[in-house]
């Protein structure tokens, strides 16, 4: 997704978000059945449109829809429509501009090697420059995404196979990415050469019992969905092939140090995955373990801010020794907050999504365990509610550092004049969202509980930028002047 577009303003909704979550299925029976149930493993990492695009063995069906995937595959008339034994599938959020039907994935094209698929999780940081030498030529985008890219380079390119030509194009390409992509005769997996994005492969039985079935997914818990067994994560930099000869794995890049995603162990991938060969919940009940040997505070409650904080707040209370309580529930059947016309009504749009567990708060110190604070106004309006209920005190600790730089890799993050820790002193931000004493874990804090010394400055095991500002890819569209970046986007429109 382009940067640059208008960002939506949810004040619903005042989390990070991952862009997308991807599957392919490979010689497997009901190809769009099993992918839909993957995308619905991974729903948490896009809610605002789906798509999947299937291969018959003679030709290509696509299916794209606006909303979540229960939504769009719930129709026995849509999945008639998606036969074969091959598929991928893709899960967006738009971080950027208006959910546009052109803009949901796969996207799909015509090639004189016959068709192609593709969907693309993550965000290239060069792709306007990309873009304007490829308008240039005479490219004609269809969409605002920057996954579009991946088509184009493929197109013009000189070599001849369709292997050749995606090699071809991901060497011309700046950013960090999972990508499944799917030929007449192949499902294709690639991770970017530093390996920011996950990408995983599995196994399962294979269509009408002529050998195996394969799976690509974003996460863990899409295998187990489909009861497809885990093999091994994509490696970083790592393109995978998979045919009627089974799977080739090629490494086109020059080796590089791995620099994984850190949020995603925080916030992003389901607490049941494992990532990177590690359990995502024991990863963040050992952060908040952490966060309490770090930032102790005298109380009689720990409460998480559901959902994200529920596993970092067991491990603060383990450590703490004091009680672990569900004082704030989550109403799980709102989606989306409906229309909100008074700023009243807006005001109290979190009560939606949150509700005060009076009986438990009431004249209690309460410890208030979340994964992460943006822009702090959902942090503002549960403190409130947890006061409201009866709290006597009301601390908040925060199981990642202060989020103090904007993500160009593929996360929804505001421009970094938004993000309150990038404008505020720990006390100042405390003030505002009204807290008794507010507590991040350090950086150094984070690497340990992921099994680290702590965070080596010279050589980091993650990509932290959001924390940090080290950027491990360079950010060459955000080097260009405002007014090249404009006239870019003029050339498009």
């Amino acid at each position: 997704m382009t940067q640059s577009e208008n960002p939506v303003i949810r004040d619903d909704d005042d989390k990070l978000h991952e862009e997308c979550g991807v599957v392919g299925v490979w010689n497997v029976t009901d190809a769009a059945a099993i992918t839909a149930l993957g995308l619905h493993a991974l729903q948490h990492r896009g809610q605002e449109a789906t798509g999947i695009v299937t291969h018959d063995g003679v030709r290509f069906h696509a299916h794209k829809g606006i909303g979540l995937v229960g939504d769009n595959y719930g129709d026995a008339k849509v999945m008639a429509g998606l036969p074969g034994t091959r598929a991928i599938g893709h899960n967006r959020y738009a971080t950027t501009g208006a959910t546009l039907l052109r803009n949901v994935q796969p996207l799909f094209a015509e090639f004189e090697f016959g068709g192609l698929a593709v969907g693309h999780n993550g965000n290239l940081t060069n792709a306007h420059t990309l873009k304007r030498a490829l308008v240039r030529r005479g490219c004609l985008f269809q969409s605002t995404t920057d996954s579009e890219v991946f088509v184009h380079l493929i197109a013009i390119s000189l070599y001849a196979t369709v292997l050749d030509r995606l090699i071809d194009a991901l060497k011309q390409v700046q950013g960090a990415y999972s990508l499944v992509a799917l030929t007449n005769d192949m499902l294709i997996g690639v991770r970017d050469p530093l390996g920011v994005r996950p990408l995983i492969l599995g196994r399962t039985h294979g269509a009408d019992g002529s050998g195996p079935g394969w799976v690509l997914a974003s996460e863990s818990c899409a295998l187990e969905m489909v009861g497809a067994e885990f093999v091994r994560d994509i490696e970083p930099g790592e393109i995978v092939a998979i045919d009627r000869g089974g799977v080739r794995s090629l490494k086109p890049f020059v080796p590089q140090k791995p620099r994984f995603c850190v949020f995603e162990y925080i916030y992003f991938a389901r607490p049941d995955s494992i990532v990177d060969g590690m359990s995502v919940y024991a990863a963040r009940k050992r952060i908040g373990s952490e966060l309490a040997q770090e930032s102790p505070v005298e109380a009689d409650l720990i409460v998480p801010v559901p959902d994200s904080g529920v596993p970092a707040a067991m491990g603060y209370a383990e450590r703490s020794g004091i009680p672990f309580e569900l004082g704030i529930i989550r109403n799980h059947y709102v989606g989306r907050t409906f229309i909100e016309p008074t700023d009243q009504i807006r005001h109290l749009g979190v009560r939606l999504k949150h509700s005060a567990n009076r009986p438990a708060l009431e004249g209690k110190r309460v410890v208030l365990v979340d994964d992460s604070i943006v822009r702090g106004t959902t942090s503002k309006k549960i403190v409130e509610m947890v006061r409201a209920a009866g709290a006597r005190e009301v601390h908040m600790r925060i199981s990642s550092p202060p989020t103090t730089h904007s993500c160009f890799y593929g996360i929804d993050t505001p421009e970094r004049g938004k993000l309150l820790a990038a404008r505020n002193s720990e006390a100042e931000m405390a003030a505002l969202i009204g807290v008794d004493s507010l507590a991040f874990i350090s950086i150094d804090g984070l690497y340990r509980a992921l099994g680290h010394q702590g965070r080596d400055a010279a050589d980091p095991a993650y990509c932290d930028a959001c924390f940090s500002g080290d950027y491990p890819i360079p950010l060459t569209d955000h080097a260009e002047p405002r007014d090249a970046q404009l006239s870019l986007l003029a050339e498009l429109a």
